[in-house]
């Protein structure tokens, strides 16, 4: 399992360069059947991230580009009267795809961003009073811009809480960026990606990652940073339980892309900031980052 994932990882790095550890985040949160929030200024590789996992993985892509204008029909589907068959027909929308990038999801109004919250959450939409399964696997990637760009709505905590994960890819190093601009250009090396693993092989990881052993001590661990942070001076409300479940999957997820059955403290502190960081902003957008720092120095690994 592990070789598998290594060669993913390999494949990736190859078309976004000098981000190993936000590709094997975004790896991490799909093997944890997560949802993936990337904030980033636009033209830093959240798009092409997406596309490749998508490529290596062998998974159906829809592209959503969030705007201002964007209807929640234009995201989930809608129905059309088809002369021939005398009836309405249901004109799915590119929600039902296996992996679904939601890009500049904070453009749209705030009514089209809670069409995805039954999707994100439920694996399920609701049309016109008829429930309709999405497809498996199912993966969320939205990218959204920094609330102090103009035309952005601030996503709502509830929306925020439906993503695993939250990470940023930043600038390239001065090495990565002249490799970049020297290369060949990104979108054809992602177009001519292979398949690395089929859809058995990704389900049977995901199914791995529910087999991962977690001892109580780890677990104690948990739950001492879950409470830790919810005395956390200045934050209305700490991690939610929802969190903590996320948490325990997302660490075992990172153990068995190290090859291991078992997780351990340094798998949890390898994930956490990636889960807790956009749950404890609240409003203080740049604060999270230390108050997650504080977390884990506060909190010990045994007690």
């Amino acid at each position: 399992m592990k070789n598998l994932v290594d060669n993913v990882v390999t494949e990736l790095n190859q078309i976004l360069l000098g981000k190993e550890r936000q590709v094997r985040l975004a790896l991490c949160g799909l093997l944890a059947s997560g949802h993936l929030l990337i904030e980033d200024i636009p033209g830093m590789g959240k798009t092409t991230l997406s596309h490749a996992l998508a490529k290596v993985m062998g998974l159906s892509y829809q592209r959503i580009q969030f705007t201002n204008d964007l209807l929640p029909a234009d995201v989930l589907g809608y129905s059309m009267y088809d002369k021939q068959a005398g009836s309405l027909v249901f004109h799915q929308g590119p929600i039902f795809a296996q992996v679904v990038l939601a890009d500049e999801i904070n453009r749209a109004s705030p009514r089209t961003q809670s069409a995805l919250l039954e999707a994100m959450e439920e694996r399920q939409v609701s049309i016109e009073g008829e429930t309709r399964p999405l497809p498996h696997p199912f993966f969320v990637i939205a990218t959204q811009n920094p609330t102090e760009q103009g035309g952005t709505y601030p996503l709502p905590e509830s929306q925020l809480d439906r993503f695993l994960m939250r990470i940023r890819l930043g600038y390239p190093d001065p090495r990565a960026e002249r490799e970049l601009l020297e290369g060949e250009d990104r979108r054809t090396m992602t177009d001519r990606l292979g398949t690395l693993l089929s859809e058995n092989d990704l389900a049977k990881l995901q199914e791995e990652v529910t087999r991962v052993t977690a001892s109580p001590a780890l677990l104690d661990y948990i739950q001492r940073l879950l409470e830790q942070s919810r005395r956390m001076p200045g934050l209305l409300y700490g991690l939610s339980p929802r969190a903590g479940l996320g948490l325990l999957r997302a660490t075992k997820a990172w153990a068995l892309m190290e090859g291991r059955r078992h997780a351990l403290p340094d798998d949890i502190q390898a994930v956490f900031p990636s889960i807790a960081e956009h749950r404890l902003e609240q409003g203080e957008s740049g604060k999270s980052a230390e108050r997650v720092r504080q977390l884990l120095a506060s909190v010990s690994v045994l007690e």
